[in-house]
C-alpha cells in the first residue's frame, strides 16, 4: 500500500467543523450588526436563548453604535448564583475598546426571579453616573430569569 501526503480524515473533520464554526458566527454577528434596538424586547430576543439555561449568572454589556446596532458584546463576569460583581472600569473598557455611542447592561437571574435586586439598582446608578461623565450613556440594564425578562428603563429605575 502507498501512502500519501494528506491531513487524514481526523483533521479533516476537525477543520470541516472548524470552517463551519466560522460560517456559523459569522452569519450570526452579520444578523446582531443588521438589527436595530429600539425597544427592551429586541434586546432580550437576541439574548434570552443565550441565558436562559444558564446555571451561572453572567453579567453582559452590549455596545451599540450611534445607529443603535450592536456593534459587540461581551461578558463580563461570571459568577455563582447572586455573585456577579462588575465594576465601570470593566465595562466601560469594553465601551470604549468598541467605540460606543452607548450600551446596554444586561444579567441573567438563575433563579427564574426577574425583579431587580438592591444591589443591581445600586450598581446601574453609578453605571450610569459613570456613562454620563464619559459621553457612554446606559441604554437600559435588562434581567433575564429563563423566558422573562425586565427592563430597568420601563420600571423607571434608570
Amino acid at each position: 500500500m502507498i501512502k500519501t501526503q494528506g491531513i487524514g480524515k481526523d483533521k479533516a473533520a476537525t477543520l470541516l467543523a472548524a470552517f463551519e464554526l466560522g460560517r456559523r458566527i459569522q452569519s450570526q454577528s452579520k444578523w446582531f450588526s443588521e438589527k436595530k434596538i429600539t425597544k427592551p424586547g429586541d434586546v432580550a430576543e437576541i439574548f434570552i436563548p443565550l441565558l436562559k439555561d444558564e446555571l451561572k449568572e453572567k453579567f453582559i454589556v452590549v455596545c451599540l453604535n450611534s445607529a443603535n446596532k450592536i456593534i459587540k458584546y461581551e461578558v463580563i463576569s461570571i459568577g455563582n448564583l447572586n455573585s456577579s460583581v462588575v465594576h465601570p472600569r470593566e465595562i466601560f473598557k469594553a465601551a470604549i475598546e468598541n467605540s460606543s455611542a452607548s450600551i446596554i447592561l444586561l444579567h441573567n437571574h438563575p433563579s427564574g426571579n426577574t425583579e431587580p435586586s438592591r444591589e443591581d439598582i445600586s450598581i446601574t446608578e453609578k453605571l450610569v453616573d459613570a456613562g454620563k461623565l464619559l459621553n457612554i450613556p446606559v441604554f437600559d440594564h435588562l434581567i433575564i430569569a429563563g423566558n422573562k425578562f425586565t427592563s430597568f428603563v420601563e420600571k423607571r429605575l434608570i
